[in-house]
């Protein structure tokens, strides 16, 4: 990797980590949902700080480039998450569906005594 890609990595985990605390402090992000970005951010890190985990990961797994291979691990970690926020926006779709219901049959059954 070269010196540019891996302090750009750098730039973008202190972004994004910054990003997240402001959010926490200003209540407009959850803790459990910031330890994912936490999280996301840690791995840059070391894979900025540690290029030899890249090349070790990569040679490992058949993959030409230790560059190839960090974009790889911020994709799968970005559909993962996108995978888990559709999980919670499918429960809360069916929880909400289930307090409509509620609602509309209290409703009713206030309106017809």
């Amino acid at each position: 990797m070269t010196t540019w890609f891996r302090i750009l990595l750098l730039l973008a985990a202190i972004l994004s980590l910054q990003l997240v605390l402001r959010n926490i402090r200003k209540s407009k992000l959850l803790i459990s949902d910031s330890l994912f970005w936490i999280f996301f951010s840690a791995i840059l890190v070391v894979l900025a700080v540690f290029p030899q985990i890249a090349y070790a990961v990569s040679d490992l797994l058949g993959i030409q480039s230790p560059v190839n291979l960090v974009y790889l691990v911020i994709i799968a970690l970005l559909i993962w998450r996108v995978f888990k926020l559709y999980l919670r926006v499918s429960s809360m779709d069916t929880k909400l569906k289930e307090l409509t219901q509620r609602i509309a049959l209290n409703e009713k059954a206030t309106h017809s005594k």
